[in-house]
């Protein structure tokens, strides 16, 4: 007939994805498009208050309303989380937190997490409500401060620059060069070889999007620089966000590079049977 559900924002509630609801396809398997134990966003069709019965449907739902239900979601679970730390902490009832601060700020803020981010830089938030006690306060700002203080991104992408024209290298080094020309004390781009014409471009930044658009820009200022030398750049990773791993295993490659660039023939001190014979 369907799945059974849990409506995690009304207090785990049982309800029901009709079968005719899952999917506007035709339904091969159900496992394939629904799963035991996964979040799926649905919209309520029908409420039977009698019988206690709700109907759902999954296949009505938009992409746009998925991701507006799962930023809404995932900022309400922060919420109540920071919430229901302060609540153990301080001894205090959850929902006269709710009612004293995470209310009045969603009303005002359009959502009490958006409040908390902004009260990091602004504690002329904290004026919009009225805290039990200081001890609320204050274990409330330095939780919020320690939870949702932003850390940097790091952005990554890697070229290949090349010229072979005379002046090929000193052309390369000038294109390399005007990715870093626009740097300023808050957004920096930095290269580094990792063995020619492999070239890597990073940048740390709290937002995400403008690290992509910065070595968006930089690679753009590369490729005008170094075909007006008759040169070519060639992306060979679009800018994206990476992680530790990839930083290692790009560390593991430069190293790799830089044992491969040592070990060069014809540095060794000659054998014996290289040496030419005596002269008396």
């Amino acid at each position: 007939m369907g799945a059974y559900v849990k409506l995690l924002e009304y207090d785990n509630i049982d309800g029901m994805i009709l079968l005719s609801e899952l999917s506007r396809r035709r339904i091969r398997s159900i496992q394939k498009l629904i799963r035991i134990g996964r979040n799926e966003v649905v919209v309520v069709l029908r409420v039977d208050k009698e019988k206690g019965y709700i109907d759902l449907s999954k296949r009505r739902v938009s992409a746009e309303d998925i991701g507006r239900c799962e930023e809404r979601y995932n900022k309400s679970k922060s919420v109540h989380s920071i919430m229901r730390h302060v609540a153990e902490k301080t001894k205090t009832p959850i929902l006269k937190l709710y009612e004293d601060i995470g209310w009045p700020l969603n009303r005002k803020y359009g959502h009490a997490n958006d409040a908390f981010k902004l009260s990091i830089t602004n504690p002329d938030v904290w004026n919009d409500v009225t805290f039990p006690n200081d001890v609320v306060k204050e274990e409330f700002q330095q939780y919020i401060s320690k939870k949702l203080t932003p850390h940097p991104t790091k952005v990554r992408a890697d070229v290949e620059v090349t010229c072979f024209k005379y002046d090929g290298i000193d052309a390369v080094k000038e294109a390399l060069r005007k990715a870093e020309a626009k740097n300023t004390p808050d957004t920096q781009v930095k290269v580094k070889l990792v063995s020619p014409p492999h070239y890597v471009l990073t940048s740390q930044c709290l937002d995400k999007g403008q690290g992509i658009h910065l070595l968006e820009e930089a690679i753009k200022d590369i490729d005008e620089t170094i075909k007006e030398s008759g040169g070519q750049c060639v992306v060979k990773m679009a800018p994206k966000a990476v992680t530790e791993h990839d930083d290692a295993e790009l560390q593991a490659l430069m190293d790799k590079r830089a044992k491969e660039n040592e070990e060069i023939s014809g540095d060794e001190d000659l054998s014996e049977s290289d040496e030419g014979p005596e002269i008396a």
